[in-house]
């Protein structure tokens, strides 16, 4: 995982309207994650479980996941990714299956119980995004509100 250097505005000045957009945008994100969490654990999840759920069923495209891929998605390194891949296993969220285009190639898919679990948190997160939508908006127009 490479760190992208962020890239300055060169010629623009940054006003207090700045500022405050980006200041309310990290709280609405915090917000967000901090209800996303709490409504992972309800369900019996760790957070980083269903993060990794999520990443596998809204892969892009709908294309096969394999365990780098997950690692690149999440932002974690290869071998926490492994481990994570490990736990979901043992908890009967995701098997491994080797790729029929290439034996060693190894694919994740979710279980029965894990789609389950996963389309339960996407509604209640789908909801608590259109009461944030109002409000990111805002943010990104930098309109005050």
């Amino acid at each position: 995982m490479g760190s992208e250097e962020p890239q300055r505005r060169k010629g623009t000045e940054i006003t207090q309207a700045d500022y405050r957009a980006l200041s309310q945008f990290r709280y609405l994100i915090r917000r967000f994650l901090e209800f996303s969490q709490n409504a992972a654990k309800a369900v019996g999840l760790q957070p980083r479980q269903h993060q990794a759920l999520l990443a596998i069923k809204g892969f892009p495209d709908g294309g096969l996941v394999t365990v780098g891929d997950l690692a690149e998605r999440l932002r974690i390194r290869h071998h926490s990714a492994v481990e994570l891949v490990d736990r979901l296993g043992e908890a009967g969220l995701v098997e491994r299956r080797h790729s029929a285009d290439d034996q060693r190639k190894v694919i994740l898919i979710l279980t029965q119980r894990a789609e389950a679990l996963l389309a339960e948190l996407s509604a209640v997160h789908l909801d608590e995004l259109s009461r944030f939508e109002p409000m990111l908006t805002r943010v990104l127009s930098r309109r005050d509100g």
